[in-house]
C-alpha cells in the first residue's frame, strides 16, 4: 500500500495522513478489537468537540484508501485497521527508501551511508550483516 502524499515537513503519522486521518489511526491502533464510529467519535470528542459526520466521512475515506476494513455488526459498521502501526510503518519506509533511490540513484545511498554516524552501533552491526547476506546471494 503507497501513501501519495508524504509530507517531509510534518513528522510521524502525519507525513502519511493528515491530523484526523492520523488521530483516528492512533485510536484504531490502540484498540485490541473492532471499534465503531461512534466510539472513534467519542474519544476524538474528548479532546476536541468534533462532528460526528465529519469522523464517518473520514473514516469511510480511509476504507476507500484500503487503510481500514469496515464490516457491518448488528445495526452498524466496525473497523480495523489493514495491518498493524508497526506493518504500516514498515511498508512506508520501503516504499520511501526505493522512491529515493528511483529518483536520486546512488546520491540517496550514499546520503543514507552519510547518516549512518549518527545511529546505534547495532543497527551498523544489523546493516554489515544484510550487506554480507546480499553478497553471499549473489
Amino acid at each position: 500500500m503507497k501513501m501519495h502524499n508524504f509530507k517531509f515537513q510534518s513528522s510521524g503519522l502525519e507525513r502519511f495522513f493528515g491530523p484526523l486521518e492520523a488521530k483516528i489511526m492512533e485510536i484504531l491502533w490502540s484498540s485490541a478489537e473492532e471499534i465503531t464510529i461512534k466510539d472513534v467519535h467519542h474519544k476524538l470528542d474528548q479532546e476536541k468537540a468534533m462532528s460526528f459526520n465529519t469522523v464517518m466521512t473520514v473514516m469511510n475515506r480511509l476504507v476507500d484508501k484500503g487503510i481500514l476494513q469496515k464490516r457491518s455488526q448488528i445495526r452498524s459498521f466496525v473497523y480495523r485497521p489493514v495491518m498493524s502501526r508497526e506493518a504500516f510503518m514498515e511498508a512506508q519506509s520501503k516504499e520511501l527508501t526505493f522512491d529515493l533511490i528511483e529518483e536520486f540513484g546512488s546520491q540517496a545511498v550514499v546520503h543514507m551511508v552519510d547518516a549512518l554516524d549518527q545511529v546505534d552501533p547495532a543497527l551498523l552491526d544489523r546493516l554489515e550483516q544484510k550487506i554480507k547476506q546480499l553478497k553471499k546471494d549473489r
